[in-house]
């Protein structure tokens, strides 16, 4: 039983490790779409933009979620749209280096493959015992490694946007709008007619 539930975890490990190998090659492609300027996303509809950059390893995803659903009542002709504001200089790259040495790690111990037999080097202790433990070492290597990459993306942001225009800043005020703030914003930056907003709602009837 033992070495069933031993197989069972390594198999779960290692598909999480292809998962993340894969999620590392995805994100960077992403990257590369995510630099186009959101007026140049929207520009051909016409519709006024909201962008949200905030930090996803503090908790703000709930946060922009809630002011998505806020948003969507008072403009329904709005569009919103967000993600996880990557950290300046040297934090990401970092952050993902370690994420692929982690998984190439992970499939060395699962595969018991002795990455210092290719340097002419006796394998250290500590080696010899992730080996012997592959369970426990593909685990204490999966959560410290993502405790690490966690305090490395975590900017603390929540940025917003109006149609390219920042419009406020938690790095800099070190706080989130309120509603009535963020409506404010809003409405003094956009100043539609008000017959706009009965032709939004009107579509959505």
């Amino acid at each position: 039983m033992a070495g069933q539930l031993q197989t069972i975890a390594s198999l779960a490990l290692i598909l999480a490790a292809v998962c993340l190998l894969s999620s590392f090659f995805v994100a960077a492609e992403e990257d590369d779409f995510d630099d186009l300027p959101v007026s140049k996303l929207s520009s051909n509809a016409g519709v006024p933009t909201l962008k949200f950059y905030y930090c996803y390893s503090c908790g703000y995803r709930r946060a922009y979620e809630e002011y998505v659903n806020i948003l969507q009542d008072r403009y329904p002709y709005l569009m919103v749209d967000g993600k996880n504001f990557d950290p300046p200089g040297l934090n990401m790259l970092i952050a993902r280096v370690l994420g692929l040495l982690k998984m190439v790690l992970i499939i060395c111990i699962l595969g018991s493959i002795n990455l210092f037999a290719y340097i002419n080097l006796a394998p250290p202790s500590w080696w010899v015992w992730c080996l012997d433990n592959k369970l426990y070492a593909c685990l204490m290597l999966f959560f410290l490694c993502n405790l690490f990459e966690g305090q490395l993306i975590q900017s603390g942001a929540f940025e917003i946007m109006f149609n390219d225009i920042p419009v406020w800043s938690k790095l800099e005020t070190g706080r989130i709008p309120q509603p009535n703030e963020l409506f404010q914003i809003i409405d003094s930056h956009m100043k539609l007619p008000d017959n706009i907003l009965d032709i939004g709602k009107n579509k959505l009837i």
